[in-house]
């Protein structure tokens, strides 16, 4: 795909803060950027979206002197910029990156992680005046809103807090370190792809306080209602070459999933069909109790498609880790196949000896080993099964793994790779194929389609319905409405650690999931019983 010769760059107090244009990048025989562009003007808020696979990290390895492009022209601030940029240069003039995993330090304070660039010119600890040192981390989280401890270990902070401080960080005016020019573009890289919608906002809030100093955004998500509602203009690439740029409120949802994905799967979306269950019941859970579930039963048949959801807090996705064995705190009874089990003493071998698979929301921490092989992760609940007299059947091995690549359609299709090299949406596939070859009895999924592009969210969708299709059951944890009520059988929504609601039929909507959501805690009628809501409707 080609792409149209770059306009004239203005100059002056109002030339674009950054203009890459004709970028180009290959790994080997693929070709991930192809004459690229961006533009992001003063003040602005520019979103970048594009399917996983489209080219959007290469680009900003690019911009961050991480990886050199093959050919290409950058301008940054009314300067022409020779590439490749050189370590630490595009910090040097006044560009700050934030990725999706923060980069911060748990085992450090909120101050620490502030003001971490002085740890690196002190000699030692013994040279740092701490007093000062956390006055100015507390005058530092003062001047942008924030009322944190910056004695607090960072550990101990939620979430959204987390994302506050390294946005914080990355643009704080600390330039007498380094000779660091002062921040100018910020560049977030999917900082809030963990973060509840509700709190999405408080991100926002303090970005538009930049944006009206001068500053620029480049904010990447998945999430396009962040996008359209949060955003100026946005750019997409699609196949490493630029679909388009638009102002964001002149595009609505099917032109931007038109323009990422290259085709329109609204009508695909709008005809799905219930799988229908079959008789009998898969699993029963009775009187779960944790930290924040009271009480909780519910029932999931062979083939059904079960979603759980509430607002942050409400504990709506401990119920699948307390299914897994992974909630030791919890306790109460589950009963799949006719056979009782603790979830006092569930471990995840005797769940995975029962039938049962975990997808979890964090896929690269809890569920992928980054620096092991595509065929190494794929295939690791069945390698025991490849050994014959101690001798490891490396071919068999192989071919089954290049058939799972096929069949969940992995990009790029090479089982050498390491895992931390592809995008978030195929180690997503892989972890899918990584559980459904063992043909689970249940699957358990928390967030399947978190920081998932809007093509790889339809393929996904498709393996579940298909595995539904074939007798599994699915409980899914999302607080992702629109694709809950699109895929699933039934919708029971949790607040308050106990159930409050159960949707089905022509009931189950984005927008009547919502209203269940901020309705509020069950009656106390309900609270009384315990919280069961087998025989609802």
């Amino acid at each position: 795909m080609t792409t149209p010769p770059a306009a004239a760059v203005s100059q002056g107090p109002d030339a674009p803060l950054l203009h890459a244009r004709g970028i180009t990048k290959r790994y080997g025989g693929t070709l991930a950027l192809d004459r690229a562009e961006l533009t992001i003007g003063p003040g602005e808020i520019h979103g970048l979206l594009g399917e996983n696979g489209s080219g959007k990290s290469t680009l900003i390895k690019i911009l961050a002197g991480v990886v050199p492009p093959d050919a290409g022209e950058l301008s940054l601030f009314d300067k022409d910029i020779q590439f490749p940029l050189r370590p630490g240069e595009a910090h040097h003039r006044g560009l700050r990156f934030v990725h999706q995993n923060l980069g911060l330090i748990p085992s450090m304070t909120v101050g620490e992680n502030l003001l971490i660039e002085r740890f690196a010119l002190a000699r030692s600890s013994a040279f740092i005046n701490w007093r000062q040192f956390y006055d100015d981390a507390d005058t530092l989280l003062a001047r942008y809103g924030l009322n944190l401890d910056p004695h607090q270990p960072l550990a101990d902070l939620a979430p959204i807090n987390r994302s506050l401080v390294a946005i914080v960080r990355a643009v704080a005016a600390d330039s007498q370190l380094g000779g660091a020019a002062e921040p100018r573009l910020l560049v977030l890289d999917e900082p809030t792809v963990f973060l509840p919608r509700g709190e999405v906002t408080r991100v926002f809030a303090m970005l538009r306080g930049l944006v009206s100093t001068g500053v620029g955004v480049l904010f990447v998500s998945h999430r396009m209602d962040e996008v359209r509602e949060h955003t100026d203009r946005v750019t997409v690439l699609r196949d490493g070459s630029n679909a388009g740029t638009e102002i964001t409120a002149s595009v609505d949802d099917d032109g931007l999933v038109r323009m990422i994905v290259g085709r329109d799967i609204t009508a695909q979306s709008a005809e799905h069909a219930d799988p229908p269950a079959q008789p009998g019941v898969a699993l029963q859970l009775t009187d779960l109790r944790s930290r924040t579930l009271r009480d909780v039963s519910l029932s999931v048949a062979p083939g059904e498609i079960l979603g759980l959801t509430g607002l942050a807090g409400s504990g709506y996705e401990e119920i699948i880790y307390s299914l897994f064995g992974a909630h030791p705190s919890a306790t109460g009874q589950m009963l799949i196949d006719g056979t009782p089990r603790a979830l006092r003493t569930l471990t995840p071998r005797a769940a995975i000896e029962a039938g049962i698979s975990l997808i979890p929301a964090d896929r690269m921490r809890e569920g992928l080993a980054g620096t092991a092989t595509l065929e190494e992760n794929v295939t690791l609940n069945v390698v025991s099964s490849y050994f014959r007299r101690m001798l490891l059947r490396r071919p068999e091995l192989r071919r089954t793994a290049d058939q799972l690549v096929r069949d969940f359609r992995i990009k790029p299709a090479d089982a050498s790779l390491r895992m931390e090299s592809f995008s978030g949406g195929n180690q997503q596939r892989v972890l899918l194929a990584k559980w459904l070859v063992n043909k689970p009895r249940i699957v358990l999924l928390h967030e399947p389609t978190q920081g998932v592009d809007v093509g790889a969210r339809a393929d996904i969708s498709r393996f579940l319905e298909a595995l539904a299709g074939s007798g599994t059951s699915i409980i899914c944890a999302s607080a992702e409405y629109e694709q809950l009520a699109t895929l699933c059988t039934r919708v029971i929504i949790i607040s308050d650690g106990r159930l409050q609601a159960e949707l089905r039929g022509s009931s189950l909507t984005k927008d009547r999931i919502l209203a269940e959501c901020l309705r509020g805690s069950p009656n106390e009628k309900s609270a009384g019983k315990g919280s069961s809501l087998d025989d609802r409707n």
